[in-house]
């Protein structure tokens, strides 16, 4: 469940949540609308900049998930306030290709944007 203290940032235009902005004064970390962070502490105005380019565009994006020690590349296909279903989309594991999980919102360290080396 996101955090009461994490304040919301949606786009101008039409409303749409974009993400979340946590912190204090000094350091805000923009985060998207299931809890990743899309960058260290930056200056507010830089925060809600970072939220504004990437939009929703990373709902879209290929994400990495851990299973014991492996990385294997999800597809993100819901996301709600409590929880973000991905989607096994790494063909080098075929005979789960398809398979949905579900994670807790904010995700833990297992969802990355990219696949550590």
């Amino acid at each position: 469940m996101i955090p009461a203290n994490w304040e919301e940032h949606r786009r101008s235009d039409d409303d749409a949540l974009l993400g979340y902005l946590v912190g204090g004064a000094d350091s805000v970390v923009p985060v998207t609308v299931f809890g990743y962070p899309l960058a260290d502490g930056v200056p507010y105005f830089e925060a809600e900049q970072i939220l504004d380019d990437a939009a929703l565009g990373y709902l879209a994006d290929p994400w990495f998930l851990q299973f014991d020690e492996v990385w294997q590349r999800v597809r993100i296909s819901d996301v709600s306030p409590d929880l973000v279903v991905v989607t096994l989309d790494d063909d080098r594991f075929d005979e789960d290709f398809g398979t949905r999980f579900e994670l807790p919102v904010p995700v833990d360290a297992r969802l990355r944007h990219r696949r550590p080396d």
